[in-house]
Formats: structure tokens, sequence, C-alpha cells
């Protein structure tokens, strides 16, 4: 007899953290993704920003599957082919001069902040330990990157978190000026706050950042995260904002669904975390790399970036023409293929009821925060899918705004 899993059987053995819906996907192919009844869905949240290429990619496939046939894990003992290509392009493509190889965004960023506090603590001494991030930020679920993290709910229950780091309002740069002093080792910032709800950083917010740490020997962390990797529609955001940081670190687009993270600094900087200071057992195995020089190789292409702004107009002004005529959204924003639809007040706290409305008709979206439907999906969708997308995504919006009129 076979085995049927659903949604029932994730409730008897899987920990209560994630409450995922009912339908469960069992096939993808680009941007279109299949349930247990081969029900057909349009995917707009591409993994929350991870398929940047879609789903089963060819050209992933294959180099996924070549490395499996070839080697799989030697662990740090040894290093690998795959991962010192992957470095090398990461060098050559960014401001970096070392890689570090995680396997997540949380481990990339708890890497950032360890050595930004030891760089400090090496050059200046234990009392430069400070780390200043932004309200609103999320930066992982490790205790230390969720005590960077600017939302209290991820921090709520895990007290005491770690000592030394203070949030302040994003774009503020009064604020921030208000607040840096040399006792200060880092700052910590999205170039666009993704989980916070779409917000872009400001170019000139940016700059007093990169001016106020040099001021004062302090490192600029861009969490690139989630904008990374042709997300924004430049290979990493800081090329767009014009402001080069000390330390970035990239994880999700990276492996294009395979896990791995990334740390990126400058040379001087690396130093600081010399032999047996910080590790990864997992960190820059073989097939994780393999597969996320396949994917920087694609992505890298200047005329897949470009693609990335045309789509982006496409999304949207069509987002923009159904506000028009249905008037669910206070706004529009984001950058590139990262985008999100914050909801009128009279709607606020209501995302994930359009959410599922959505998957209702068959497209699959995310949620930034409880005001904010947010739009991640591959970053060479085909146009047919994206103008189909809109109109599943009209229809639930429709749907919403009835349910609305009648509650």
């Amino acid at each position: 007899m076979t085995q049927v899993y659903n949604r029932k059987t994730f409730d008897e053995v899987m920990v209560p953290n994630y409450a995922p819906g009912a339908m469960i996907p069992v096939r993808g192919e680009g941007s279109r993704v299949w349930d247990q009844n081969g029900r057909e869905y349009i995917d707009f949240a591409g993994g929350i920003a991870v398929n940047a290429l879609g789903h089963c990619h060819p050209a992933l496939v294959e180099v996924l599957t070549d490395q499996a046939n070839t080697l799989w894990h030697l662990s740090n003992v040894w290093t690998n082919e795959p991962a010192i290509q992957l470095a090398q392009q990461l060098c050559q493509l960014t401001f970096a001069d070392k890689v570090y190889f995680a396997n997540s965004g949380a481990e990339a960023n708890e890497a950032a902040l360890k050595l930004a506090r030891k760089y400090a603590h090496d050059h200046f001494g234990a009392k430069k330990h400070k780390i200043i991030s932004f309200i609103n930020a999320f930066h992982g679920r490790t205790l230390f990157t969720v005590s960077a993290g600017g939302q209290a709910k991820y921090r709520e229950g895990f007290e005491p978190t770690v000592p030394g780091i203070q949030h302040l309002p994003f774009n503020d740069s009064d604020a921030l000026r208000a607040a840096m002093d040399d006792d200060v080792c880092a700052v910590i910032m999205e170039p666009l706050q993704g989980e916070g709800g779409i917000l872009p950083a400001h170019p000139d917010f940016a700059r007093t950042a990169r001016e106020l740490c040099d001021k004062h020997n302090a490192l600029l962390i861009f969490d690139e995260i989630q904008t990374g990797v042709g997300r924004t529609g430049e290979l990493y955001a800081y090329i767009g904002l014009g402001v080069e940081p000390d330390i970035l670190t990239t994880a999700k687009a990276l492996g294009g669904g395979f896990p791995i993270g990334a740390m990126l600094c400058r040379d001087a900087v690396a130093k600081s975390f010399g032999v047996g200071s910080h590790g990864s057992t997992y960190g820059g195995n073989p097939l994780a790399c393999r597969v996320a020089s396949k994917v920087l190789e694609i992505i890298s292409d200047e005329k897949l970036l470009f693609g990335v702004q045309e789509r982006h107009r496409l999304l949207v002004n069509g987002l923009e023409d159904l506000n028009r005529r249905i008037g669910l959204f206070r706004q529009v924003r984001g950058q590139g293929l990262l985008l999100g639809c914050e909801l009128q007040p009279e709607y606020a706290g209501r995302a994930r009821e359009l959410l599922n409305l959505a998957q209702e008709q068959g497209l699959m979206v995310l949620i930034a925060g409880p005001d904010v439907l947010r739009l991640a999906p591959s970053l060479i969708i085909p146009e047919q899918d994206i103008t189909q997308g809109l109109q599943r995504l009209g229809t639930a919006m429709e749907h919403f705004k009835a349910g609305a009129a009648e509650g």
C-alpha cells in the first residue's frame, strides 16, 4: 500500500514552528509548479527569492548530476575545486578579496557579525564591540542574528539576547549619526529590507553609513541574502547604491535552490578569521559550490540582468493597473524582481488572506509582514507567466475586496 503524505502527516511528525498550507507541491519546471493532485500554479514566490532560475533549470540539473557522480563531500580538512572556483568568481565579480562558505544566510550573517567583533578586538580592544542594526531588519534565526534583527517578535522567548546591539530607525541618517561612536565595531543593514516590508535604503543613508563607519573605524556589513545574485537587476544591490561594504553576505539565490551561503570581505578584515577561529562542516562542499558556480555564471550575464529590469517594468505596470481597477494597495514598491504591495490601511494585517486567495487561483505569492504582499519570482520568468499570474492575482484581489465588503 502506497504511503499517503499530507498536511495531517506533517502535523504528526514535524515540530510546529511552521504552518504551511494544505497544498503540497510535488514537481516544478520553470515558473510552474504542480501539486499532489496535478493542479498547476504559477510561481511568483520563488522559494522566497531562492529559485532565481526557476525550478529544475537544465544547466543546474546537469552540473548537479555531474558533481553527484564525482564528489559529494570532504569537510574543511581538505579543500575542493568547485569551492575554489566559486570563491574566485565571487571575488572577481565583487569588491571582495576573500570568501567564507556556509550553508545558509543566517550562518553567513553569523560569520559576518563574529568577524566584525573579532576584527575590532584584534585592532582596537574588547571595548569596541557595539553593533548597530535597524528596526524591521531581518538577519536570520540564530541567537546572534535574531538579536541583530530589528523585529521583536523573533526575539520573544529567547532572551537574554546577545548584548551590545542597538536598533535604529531605517533610513534615518540623523539617528545613525547620533548613535555612532568609537565603540561601534559594525553597522549591519540590508540594501533593501525584505522581511521588513520591501523597503529600499535611500542612497544618501547608505553613503552616510559608509562615511560614519570610516570615521569611527567600524565595518559596514551589507546583508544581501535576499537582494543578491541579480534580484534587484544588479548582481548585488550595493552596486546600484554606489556604496561598497567591508563585508557582504549572500545566500538564497546563490545556489538556485541548493543550500549555500557565503560571506565576502576585504583581505584586511579576513585576516581576523585565522585558522580555527570559525568553521562549518558542510560549508563549501563540492555539490553546493558546483551548482552555485553555474548559477553565478548564468546570472552575472548582462543580458539576463537587463531582462530583470524589463520584467520589473512589466510586473509593476501590471500591478498598478490592477490596483487602479480594484484599489487594494497603498503602494507598490521594491527593486528588480523583489516587490512589495502594501495594503491600504483599512485592510491592514490581512496580507495572508490575499496570499491564500491567490493560491486558490493557482498563484504562489509571499508576504513581508502582515500588511505587504511580496513577489519574488524567477529572474527569467517568461512574460506570458507574468501576464497570466497577474490575471490570477487580479481575480484573488476581487474576491478579497468582495469578502471585505461583505464583512
